[in-house]
């Protein structure tokens, strides 16, 4: 399995095709649009939530409700769109037009200024409307897809927010992936403890008030995974590697962790491994869940445990200072329309990355081709890792 996105952030519309897919997978555009409406929620988001209602169209590899095992296309249109006809027109226009929402200015934080020197832009706005956190909609509606196959092999997928500017709330304990995503779908800030929840709120309206932005930290869930997807033979075979690369991917994203991740390197050994266990019922588990799931970069059949750390939205009301590229002189940073916090939202936008990344593990490792038959095979090879 393997997916492409294309599109830009105030263009027509935004594309995304997925191959590899099963033949008989039950989808429906729904399944994906619960999915873009979720990612759209969340306290501190900004006035394109307004504007935006992101409804998926399945326009190829999908009939009467399932797969044809051919590739995917998904559309979602940008409403916005009839705003910057001319602005984002594929045809040529005239001088005066192209000067029309120009960005020179490029923002402390962003792609801008970067991207304009590696593809030698002197318009900006080519830069910021393919790297904006827009594309994020295809990556979700891509996920949903993923999320779906996870679910019909009994494989579920939560997650919630640790932490929102510096207000950090409990891990969960004894809860199961399914009851954290209900827990969380109850949170503005998808939260599972209602008193930090208002602290996280208060941080968000001070940071809007002042200009501001402010990030966190997201939490995502698998559990029910198979042993052994992933491989230790090959560095780029690691699962946990891949998923890390993906959460990195997420616009804003500075950083991975599995398990207790970086407080790995302040405890012994003997604390941080999780000891085996064997039942007849769940055959071989661990007492704990420190390594957050994987050994060897490969899973060990406890829950999948990642997080990713969210930078402040680069975007700011009350820009930094910059430098214009025409005059070379110092300015204060153009501003684009953007959320005080979108941690909530990119919570939602990481479960569809991991999602992602282990149906495509679980199709690298099972026959892929019909999905009756891969059901048949997960079903199989649980029952053989169980006894083993």
């Amino acid at each position: 399995m393997r997916f492409f996105t294309a599109g830009e952030s105030h263009g027509p519309e935004l594309t995304a095709i997925i191959e590899g897919l099963p033949a008989g997978l039950p989808l429906t555009a729904e399944d994906i649009n619960q999915e873009l409406e979720r990612r759209q929620k969340g306290y501190g988001r900004g006035g394109r939530m307004l504007i935006e209602k992101d409804q998926v169209r399945i326009t190829s590899g999908v009939r009467h409700g399932e797969t044809l095992g051919s590739p995917v296309t998904l559309v979602v249109e940008n409403k916005d769109w009839k705003n910057w006809q001319s602005v984002m027109s594929p045809e040529p226009v005239s001088e005066k037009e192209k000067l029309k929402r120009r960005v020179s200015k490029p923002r402390p934080g962003h792609a801008d200024l970067v991207g304009g020197i590696k593809y030698g832009f002197d318009d900006l706005r080519n830069v910021l409307e393919r790297s904006s956190a827009r594309e994020t909609t295809m990556r979700v509606a891509i996920g949903a897809v993923a999320k779906k196959l996870l679910q019909e092999l009994d494989i579920d997928v939560a997650g919630h927010v640790i932490e929102i500017g510096g207000i950090r709330g409990t891990l969960p304990s004894k809860l199961t992936v399914k009851e954290i995503h209900e827990k969380a779908e109850k949170s503005e800030v998808r939260c599972l403890d209602p008193k930090v929840e208002e602290e996280m709120k208060r941080v968000i309206d001070e940071a809007k008030l002042n200009g501001n932005t402010v990030g966190g930290i997201v939490e995502v869930i698998v559990g029910g995974v198979p042993v052994g997807l992933g491989s230790y033979t090959q560095w780029d075979n690691k699962l946990d590697g891949k998923i890390a690369q993906a959460v990195a991917s997420i616009n804003a994203f500075k950083g991975v962790e599995f398990g207790v991740g970086f407080e790995a390197a302040r405890l012994p050994g003997s604390v941080v491994m999780d000891e085996i266990i064997w039942s007849e019922e769940l055959g071989y588990t661990r007492t704990q869940n420190n390594l957050g799931g994987f050994e060897g970069g490969m899973t060990n059949g406890m829950p999948i445990v990642v997080r990713g750390v969210m930078k402040p939205i680069p975007t700011l009301y009350k820009p930094l200072m910059s430098v214009d590229i025409d005059t070379k002189k110092e300015y204060k940073a153009s501003i684009e329309r953007s959320d005080s916090c979108a941690v909530p939202a990119a919570c939602v936008v990481a479960e569809g990355v991991v999602a992602t990344e282990v149906a495509k593990e679980l199709l690298n490792k099972f026959d892929g081709d019909s999905f009756e038959r891969l059901k048949a095979d997960v079903a199989d090879y649980r029952n053989y890792a169980r006894m083993f």
